[in-house]
């Protein structure tokens, strides 16, 4: 037994010995991150029979037939040529064209792989070349995660290392469908892809972001989907670069990199994807350049011109008999090897089927057809890949070619759903590491956050969403020490690491910014994004310090976007790791983190909303603009928790200047009622402070003497309690000519004055008694019927004020904008914001005489300093469709509880409805042709309107919220009246929305 363990001690000294001296030879590969799965995985793929095997595409008695008629049609040099597939560009100039179509005309070759250009530019060319050929050319591009691998105006989809983080596999395969129908449209037969390479190598300078990962089960499941998807087109996938590339640390475009794993290892961990692949039909396999001892005894041979790879191994041991392609004939892990001609008479004489981009044509046809008269290539190796190619050539449709059709093919390759997959494809990506203390998502919005950058490239669409969810402030300094100083004011620092979004662009941290993250966590709660790849962070050696860690794999819009969802709940983290970083995370790792019921951001199409017909309200708004009916708008539509339009249209004035913005406010008149009054009073009535029944003398006291006095709780919030529309109280404050008398005004504020109306207006302290007192002592209807009044809501805020003994605003803010991260809904909102990011309401010539822009519109309002019960609220959509998806929500939002389901039905019901008062309590509920929706929506949906232009409205039945923001009022209001209601534009806008549905 002692002689038995001396045996085995030595015999693993001298495998350690001839591993660390093959390290100084060439390139090696080492075995990285072997500890983990992909080692200790014991898993072993039982392939099936290979009569067993799936096949996409079926062998017909009419494919043999047409490919012995062509074969036999061809001459020897035809029957070369079309071994070829030949490298072509549709961004170079005609010299480079000819030549292609020399090689077409005189040398038949038999295939074109494209390289970079445009769509447009590669389908004409395509067309011409095709044109030229005696037999229809393979057309193939590297399309690794789309047409934009190679081509400008196309989709971008996620590199696989992204989709390796997926557990879903529907999505991978969606994503397969999606690129697989583009690349059809664009006549190509071949998406050379998917990369099979496990990753086990993070220094891996060639596939790195195109491996799936370091997991061999995860490599094969996410290449399976893929393929499936790809291939249920009809085009043809190719898993490369057999028998692996994943890890290595060299590039064999440049040399021919060096792998030294065992035979055994090879077949346990490389070969495991392609042989769950090859049972479930995979078409073709690219072979790549690689050194590999252990399958080729030959010092320095390159795989792709191994017998015993491509032959034993490929076709004999793994049963293989799809297409065999080699991998670019042009790089130097290949030309290194032999020149043109030799070159790739020895890849042939390996078993492969096609030459792809090779050197020198003429030169290596002119020696194949000399290798074929001496007998070297013989006539029955030479049939048995041109046969093949031929009968792919018939399964992809050849025989029956088509030119591509240019009209609307950039629409066509670019379809909306490709962002609606995107969307779920991140949803499913972005991968939470660490999460101490449940630090993500962040719930209490009350907190101040800050947001730092590092990394080069562009961040302003995750900061854009940040800003969404919360107030969150952009730091930035040119110092560490300076920037930690003011950190210090913040509860919580997110980190945002941005880096181009080019698969081979270098994304490390630079000296100076691990520095400066290493202080920054050290001093702060940190929240750590990146947006890159996960090896990124190999140089962190301690987590410690650093809360939350989020992986967000790329630096996309819509990665972005849901990384900021994932920060503040809206969707939780689903992803897994498919790497390992050093010994603080391994492969798989990935923690869920919480959902909170708080508004997201997705496609219309993943809501079943169509795009095209939502796009139709981009003409309803230039309508309104060029109408002269407002100077621009906020348009927002949010189904089941999801805003999947917002947009901004025209301009704050008809003058031009600003650009009006979704982040810009407006005063929104009435809707105040419902976005700061009524949720109060909602609150108290779910507190049981106020009831149906309660009478108005017992809530205000100053009515208990007055015809007001009996009014109860439920008549007053439904207008059926008989009071007037309003008075203009401004009138009595003013002389003959309209301008304000001192006795209520003053220019400059004092203790008696301080009362804020507009600039350089100032109303005396008490005025508000007076206004009270006449609403107490005006007249009611003589008939008990619906009368909408002002008065309601001023009444209540009185009420309000006096039962919490706190300011409207002040509750306002504290109940709810807060911790609703409504940041930018407030009264007088020029405490906060530039009045440049505020659209004017009016050009003031009757009372305040100066342009309103920042103070409120309502006369009476700007009376009572701009905070009324009625209005005053300043704000934009994405803040009013919090509130509104609250309501949908049932008194809900971010898992937190504002007031009961049970009170929100009380106030969602129409009490007077047999009446004919389609009013719930403080709601509006018109529907008919008298309400202002677009009769389309349901009986249970509800809303406001606004004076200045706006409608905010819900609906139960289709988990709809739409928000329309305007400043209609400005410069005036004319005596043609309202225009944008007389042209039912925000009507018109619902109608589209409801027509999108999707049934």
């Amino acid at each position: 037994m002692k002689n038995y363990f001396i045996k085995i001690s030595l015999y693993i000294a001298f495998l350690f010995l001839i591993t660390n001296c093959a390290t100084t030879k060439k390139a090696t590969t080492t075995g990285h991150l072997k500890t983990d799965s992909l080692i200790n995985d014991t898993m072993v793929y039982k392939g099936l029979n290979k009569s067993e095997r799936k096949k996409f595409l079926k062998d017909s008695d009419s494919e043999t037939r047409w490919v012995d008629s062509i074969y036999d049609k061809l001459s020897v040099k035809e029957k070369l040529g079309q071994l070829f597939m030949v490298s072509a560009y549709s961004n170079k100039d005609s010299i480079h064209e000819n030549k292609v179509k020399d090689l077409i005309e005189n040398y038949k070759v038999g295939g074109i792989i494209f390289f970079q250009g445009g769509p447009v530019r590669q389908a004409k060319l395509t067309n011409e070349y095709q044109a030229k050929a005696k037999v229809p050319l393979f057309i193939g591009l590297d399309a690794e995660w789309g047409l934009s691998m190679r081509l400008d105006s196309t989709y971008v989809f996620p590199w696989n290392m992204t989709l390796g983080a997926i557990q879903d596999l529907n999505l991978i395969e969606k994503v397969g469908i999606q690129m697989g129908a583009e690349a059809k449209r664009m006549g190509i037969h071949f998406n050379f892809g998917p990369v099979l390479d496990i990753n086990t190598n993070p220094k891996n300078p060639i596939i790195g972001n195109r491996s799936f990962g370091e997991s061999k089960i995860n490599v094969a499941n996410k290449g399976v989907a893929l393929m499936k998807g790809v291939q249920s087109q009809g085009v043809f996938s190719t898993g490369k670069h057999f028998p692996g590339h994943g890890d290595t640390s060299a590039d064999s475009h440049y040399t021919l990199p060096l792998v030294t794993f065992s035979k055994d290892r090879i077949d346990s961990v490389e070969l495991y994807p392609y042989k769950k692949m090859f049972d479930e039909g995979l078409v073709s396999v690219m072979v790549g350049h690689l050194n590999i001892p252990s399958l080729e005894t030959k010092a320095d041979y390159p795989s792709s011109a191994s017998y015993n790879i491509v032959t034993n191994l490929l076709q004999n041991q793994l049963g293989f008999d799809g297409l065999i392609i080699t991998d670019g004939l042009a790089m130097k892990g290949a030309t290194d090897f032999k020149g043109p001609g030799d070159l790739e008479l020895a890849v042939l004489l390996a078993g492969n089927d096609m030459l792809l981009g090779p050197e020198n044509v003429p030169v290596a046809m002119t020696k194949l057809e000399s290798y074929y008269n001496e007998g070297i290539l013989t006539e029955e190796r030479l049939a048995h890949s041109v046969k093949k190619i031929l009968r792919y050539k018939f399964k992809a449709g050849l025989n029956n070619y088509k030119a591509i059709e240019i009209k609307n093919l950039i629409a066509d390759i670019n379809p909306s759903q490709n962002d609606a997959l995107n969307y779920k494809l991140y949803e499913n990506a972005i991968t939470v590491l660490k999460n101490k203390k449940e630090i993500l998502p962040i719930k209490n919005l009350s907190q101040k956050i800050a947001y730092v950058k590092l990394g080069d490239d562009s961040n302003s669409t995750f900061v854009s969403t940040l800003k969404k969810y919360t107030d969150v402030t952009e730091v930035a300094s040119s110092s560490i020490d300076s920037l930690n100083t003011e950190l210090k004011k913040y509860d919580i620092v997110i980190i945002g690491f941005h880096k181009e979004n080019k698969t081979w662009a270098k994304q490390d941290f630079t000296e100076t910014e691990m520095l400066w993250l290493q202080e920054i966590a050290k001093h702060n709660k940190v929240i750590l994004d990146v947006f890159a790849k996960p090896y990124t962070l190999l140089p962190i050696s301690d987590f410690d310090a650093i809360e939350g860690l989020v992986v967000s794999y790329q630096n996309s819009d819509i990665s972005q976007i849901v990384s900021a969802e994932v920060v503040f709940g809206a969707v939780e983290a689903k992803g897994k790791l498919p790497v390992s970083i050093n010994k603080s995370f391994r492969v798989n790792d990935g923690l869920s983190t919480t959902k909170l019921n708080r508004l997201g951001f997705t496609a219309p199409e993943n809501e079943n909303l169509n795009p095209k017909i939502l796009a139709k309200i981009d003409g309803i708004a230039q309508k309104a603009i060029d109408g002269k009916m407002t100077p621009g708008m906020q348009v927002l539509v949010a189904r089941k928790g999801n805003v999947i339009f917002q947009k901004s249209y025209g301009h704050l004035t008809y003058e031009g200047g600003k650009e009006v913005t979704n982040s810009d406010l407006y005063d929104v008149a009435s809707l105040s009622k419902m976005i700061s009054t009524l949720p109060n009073v909602m609150q108290l009535y779910d507190r049981k402070k106020v009831t149906l029944d309660t009478e108005l003398k017992k809530m205000v006291p100053i009515f208990a003497k007055s015809n007001k006095a009996n009014i109860n709780f439920k008549d007053l919030l439904t207008h059926y309690a008989g009071l007037q529309a309003w008075i203009p109280f401004y009138k009595a404050t003013l002389d003959s000519n309209n301008k304000p008398l001192e006795k209520y005004y003053h220019k400059v504020p004092s203790a008696a004055f301080s009362t804020k109306v507009a600039d350089d207006l100032y109303i005396r302290n008490d005025y508000h008694d007076t206004i009270m007192k006449i609403i107490t002592n005006s007249p009611l209807s003589v008939k008990k019927e619906y009368k909408y009044s002002d008065f309601t809501f001023i009444i209540l805020k009185e009420y309000l004020e006096r039962k919490t003994k706190q300011p409207l605003e002040v509750l306002s803010q504290k109940n709810f904008y807060s911790s609703l991260g409504m940041n930018y809904t407030l009264y007088n909102p020029l405490t906060k914001f530039n009045k440049n990011d505020i659209a004017p309401s009016e050009i003031d010539t009757y009372f305040r005489h100066q342009v309103v822009q920042g103070y409120v519109h309502d006369m009476a309002a700007a009376m009572e300093g701009g905070v009324a019960g009625h209005a005053g609220i300043f704000s934009n959509a994405m803040d009013v469709a919090k509130m509104m998806q609250l309501y949908l929500q049932k008194g809900n939002y971010g898992n937190i509880q504002y007031f009961s389901a049970a009170t929100f039905d009380a106030f969602n019901t129409s009490y007077y409805a047999a009446e004919g008062v389609e009013r719930g309590l403080g709601f509006d509920k018109r529907i008919g042709k008298d309400g202002p929706t677009c009769g389309c929506v349901s009986k249970a949906s509800f809303g406001h309107t606004g004076f200045t232009g706006d409608i905010a409205w819900v609906d139960p039945e289709t988990e709809i919220v739409y928000i329309f923001l305007s400043n209609r009022t400005y410069p005036e209001v004319t005596a043609e009246g309202n225009k944008l209601a007389k042209e039912k534009i925000r009507e018109e806008i619902q109608q589209i929305i409801q027509d999108a549905i999707i049934k």
